[in-house]
């Protein structure tokens, strides 16, 4: 290929890339709570439930023993539930 069309296809390729909506921003209480419904752990603890939603698209930090997950403006407590089914329990 030619340089002038490598630069055109690179610039092709990241205005594509740019016009993408960000997967975190289209989340919802109703995708949290299927994701986290999805399995069962007793050992997880906040980091690790964390690093779960947010490697799954959501905002989500540790905070102590709970997560917050942002779901567009509208925070999200979720505290890991032992040996409860699912994965933690959602105070919106």
């Amino acid at each position: 290929m030619a340089w002038k069309e490598i630069c055109v296809t690179v610039l092709i390729l990241t205005g594509m890339m740019l016009a993408m909506p960000a997967s975190a921003s289209c989340s919802s209480l109703s995708d949290l709570k299927t994701q986290i419904s999805s399995f069962d752990d007793s050992r997880i603890n906040a980091q690790d439930l964390a690093f779960y939603l947010a490697s799954h698209g959501f905002d989500a930090q540790p905070k102590g023993g709970y997560v917050e997950v942002d779901l567009g403006g509208k925070i999200c407590k979720l505290t890991p539930n032992g040996s409860a089914p699912g994965l933690a329990d959602i105070v919106a």
